[in-house]
Formats: C-alpha cells, sequence, structure tokens
C-alpha cells in the first residue's frame, strides 16, 4: 500500500514525515532542538524571564501573588528551559519590558494604558515578544478595549484543540481548561495574529492564574491544578518554539 509523505524542512534536515505522525514528530523534534538552545542558553548564562506588566486604570494587576512563583518552579522542574526564579514587575512605558521577551496581565478591573504603554506593547509584540493576558474575572472588557488601541485592525481569534499551544509541551487534547468557574462559560484560547504568527495569547473564561496559586488559596483539587500548570507551560514552551 502506498503511503503519502511530507517533506519537512527543520532546521536545514531534510526529514520524511508519513502524514499520519506528523504532528506528533514535530513537536518532538522542536522539543529536542529546544533543549539544545536550552543548555547552550546555560552555559552561556542566558535566562528566560516572566514579566508582569503593572498597569493603570483600577485593576488589581498584582492578583495572585503565588500563582507565578509556582508556575516558574514548575516550569523549572519538568522542563530544559532555564528559567529566572524571579517575577519581574514591568510597566509598559518603560524600555525594561525589552530585557524579556514574554509579558503576562492579569486582574481584576480596570485596564487602561496611555499613549506610550500603547506603542511600547505594540513595538514588543511586533518584534518578538510574547504577551500572556488571563482572565482573572472583571478584566475582559476593558482589555479587549485597549489592545484594540494596541492593534486597531486585529481581532481575536479562537484558536482549536488542534492548536500546537494545547501540545507544545504537554498533550492538552481537550484546549484550554476550566480553572475557575466564573460565569459558568466554557474557557476559550483566543489569539493576535502577526503574518500568521501568534504574538498574543488571551485565555478567557478559565482563569489559570488561580490554579497556579498556592493549594490552600483556592481549594482547587491537584489535578485541576495540574492541568493549569501544564497549560501555562504550554503557554512558555510555544512563545519559544513559534
Amino acid at each position: 500500500m502506498s503511503r503519502k509523505i511530507s517533506l519537512l524542512i527543520l532546521n536545514n534536515s531534510l526529514i520524511l514525515l508519513h502524514n499520519n505522525h506528523c504532528r506528533f514528530i514535530l513537536i518532538f523534534m522542536n522539543k529536542i532542538l529546544l533543549i539544545i538552545t536550552f543548555f547552550i542558553a546555560g552555559i552561556n548564562g542566558q535566562e528566560f524571564s516572566i514579566a508582569r506588566i503593572h498597569y493603570n486604570g483600577g485593576g488589581d494587576w498584582y492578583s495572585n501573588p503565588s500563582s507565578l512563583p509556582n508556575l516558574i518552579n514548575f516550569v523549572s522542574k519538568n522542563t530544559s528551559i532555564v528559567i529566572s526564579p524571579n517575577e519581574f514587575r514591568v510597566r509598559l512605558d518603560d524600555s525594561e519590558i525589552f530585557d524579556h521577551s514574554f509579558l503576562y496581565l492579569t486582574g481584576h478591573g480596570n485596564i487602561r494604558f496611555n499613549e506610550n504603554e500603547i506603542i511600547n506593547l505594540r513595538k514588543f509584540l511586533l518584534n518578538g515578544g510574547f504577551l500572556h493576558a488571563d482572565d482573572n474575572y472583571g478584566m475582559d472588557e476593558s482589555f479587549r478595549r485597549e489592545m484594540k488601541k494596541v492593534f486597531p485592525d486585529k481581532n481575536w481569534v479562537e484558536l482549536s484543540n488542534k492548536h500546537e499551544i494545547y501540545n507544545s509541551y504537554f498533550i492538552l487534547s481537550n484546549g484550554l481548561p476550566k480553572i475557575h468557574e466564573h460565569d459558568g462559560k466554557r474557557p476559550q484560547g483566543l489569539g493576535l495574529f502577526e503574518n500568521k504568527k501568534l504574538i498574543a495569547f488571551y485565555s478567557y473564561e478559565s482563569d489559570l492564574g488561580d490554579g497556579w496559586e498556592d493549594e490552600e488559596v483556592h481549594n482547587n483539587p491537584n489535578e485541576i491544578r495540574l492541568k493549569a500548570l501544564r497549560m501555562g507551560t504550554n503557554i512558555i514552551w510555544y512563545s519559544l518554539v513559534r
């Protein structure tokens, strides 16, 4: 029986992939290549870092204080990523944001960006940076409004469960997990793209940060917390291999 073969050029190597296994083999090869990259980065003293956005408008940008430290610890223990143990905190109108490749935004309530913050965030994302915004209930309307100022011509696109971000490291076949009830709506992973490249990911009606927090904060079952931590790891991993 004849088989359809796909040809994939990956880092100057020609690899023959059977169609039925392309996605899984590609994920595996990306992991191998990234492990090598992180090994070299570790030798050179380079670290991946996460910077939380300190925004204005009244929302609690600092919410879920134990979430990022727990996610960082999980990533460090379960992947080859050389990651800084520190959670950095930055304002978007500060040039310090360009010292990082990954920005994180969350909170309850209103978010507002000034003109310099809008320009800086646009520049950051169009020049290789990545944004993960996590809906912590009550920020959706203002976040969408402010991101429309950053990219007036872009719209949020829902990612299918087959998108690589759900399978970049851990296999999450059901897509974005539901961590907190909020309004009982289904969780949605939304993306902004530049030339087909995902530059921002918005986890809506999921509340991953609640799942990353210390267990006693929300009393989430271990199974739920693990799903949240794995999803967070996938987001970080994907931001590095996209």
